[in-house]
């Protein structure tokens, strides 16, 4: 009862659009000093912050942050949406196709969902309106590309998946390439029956030379070079996660500066940046890990493994349970967010029934990236919807409605068949 309280009492500070690290900390703080006093809630305090701070496996986060930043102020996102526009352009939605694959690459390096949502609205929108895209279809590829951030490595949410549940960072990146790259073909399918279904709001565009389609392959050089040494290194054993992280922070700016991109100013912005954006991560994690003690302490999800042993459910079943959940609370909170308030209570749970927590790792993460997108709350919606807002929002969920259907057939591939996850992991 104690700990359906406190979940009640979090929620009720989320709603109210409390901060969540303030929200999930100072709750579990009072939670923890119920059950073991406030001199062990307080020491629990400083212990999780120094630790988290202090931590070796975090630091790639910062990094990973840092190189994104640098990557995305050099304006590779605009060279790659031109690449691949000049060798796909030409086909029958070949421009949403080609933003497909444009959000798949930045988000590489980014790693939001939000961020490469609302920057490749910024550089696709004009273009696939000016060639005649209705906007529905050109909201809703932009929407659905920008999810594929959350889960094509290296991933942030991943990454505190890893963290919280003591699961190898790497072995989740390379888990992560399939699944991510599925989605990315799913989504260029769901592009290609559009339009067939709907010809007029998919025209093809103009058809380059051969000699700009040279010049577009030379152009993702860069892209190839930096994305095959820092997952390489991770793959091939060369690298630990930490490690690659800061292979990928030197080469993005030796890359900058070779294709004449580098100036102080951008590379002050991209430190400032990642700075913001990484404190504002320490926070939520260091709230989040003070929640999960006490959802340890509580013993809640072992009274829960007992309550769906009483129900009978099997492996499918509780796993679906969870999904659904998932599901749910993306109408509400911000993908990491929900990672970090749900995985501490979940990931006991699946463990003890003797899931693989890696193959669990990208099916959370999976069912995440849809609730990104789902109505009546998808958070991705709503960043385009900010960044366009001459669009109406039932046109942009009409727009991703496809691309949920297709992201749902991902999700029951990847629960049904967990070879897909785990054979680059063997």
């Amino acid at each position: 009862m104690i700990i359906l309280i406190t979940f009640v009492v979090l929620f009720a500070l989320l709603f109210l659009r409390v901060p969540i690290a303030v929200a999930t900390g100072s709750v579990g703080v009072l939670g923890l000093a119920y059950y073991q006093g406030w001199g062990a809630a307080l020491s629990q305090l400083g212990s999780i912050a120094s630790e988290t701070v202090i931590s070796y496996e975090f630091a790639v986060i910062p990094l990973f942050i840092l190189m994104g930043n640098i990557v995305a102020k050099s304006g590779l996102a605009e060279e790659l949406y031109a690449a691949t526009y000049a060798l796909i352009g030409h086909m029958r939605g070949g421009l949403a196709i080609t933003t497909i694959g444009a959000c798949g690459g930045f988000s590489t390096f980014c790693g939001s969902s939000f961020a490469t949502a609302a920057t490749m609205s910024k550089i696709a929108y004009p273009s696939m309106i000016r060639y005649g895209y209705s906007q529905e279809v050109a909201t809703g590829v932009i929407a659905a590309g920008g999810t594929l951030g959350i889960l094509i490595p290296p991933s942030i949410a991943l990454v505190f998946y890893g963290i919280i549940t003591e699961t190898d960072i790497g072995q989740l990146f390379v888990a992560g390439v399939i699944p991510g790259l599925i989605g990315i073909v799913m989504y260029c399918l769901a592009i290609i029956v559009i339009s067939y279904l709907k010809p007029g709001s998919c025209p093809s565009g103009e058809k380059a030379t051969f000699k700009e389609r040279f010049a577009a392959i030379r152009q993702l050089w860069a892209f190839t070079m930096l994305v095959s040494i820092v997952l390489g290194g991770i793959y091939f054993g060369f690298f630990s996660p930490t490690e690659s992280a800061a292979v990928g922070v030197v080469g993005a700016i030796f890359l900058t500066f070779l294709r004449g991109k580098f100036d102080w100013q951008r590379m002050r912005d991209a430190l400032e940046d990642s700075a913001v954006t990484s404190v504002s991560l320490i926070a939520i994690l260091i709230g989040s890990l003070i929640f999960a003690n006490l959802v340890n302490v509580s013993n809640f999800p072992y009274d829960v493994v007992d309550w769906i042993d009483s129900l009978g459910f099997g492996l499918l079943g509780v796993l679906f349970v969870i999904i659904a959940i998932y599901l749910l609370l993306g109408a509400v909170l911000e993908s990491i967010s929900m990672l970090l308030l749900t995985v501490p209570v979940f990931y006991p749970i699946v463990s003890s029934m003797g899931m693989d927590l890696i193959w669990f790792g990208i099916v959370v993460v999976v069912a995440t990236e849809i609730s990104l997108i789902s109505p009546p709350v998808g958070l991705n919606c709503f960043v385009l919807k900010s960044v366009l807002p001459d669009v109406e929002l039932k046109t942009i969920f009409k727009g991703v409605f496809p691309f949920v259907v297709a992201d749902l057939f991902r999700l029951a591939l990847i629960v049904l068949v967990p070879s897909i996850s785990l054979i680059l992991v063997q």
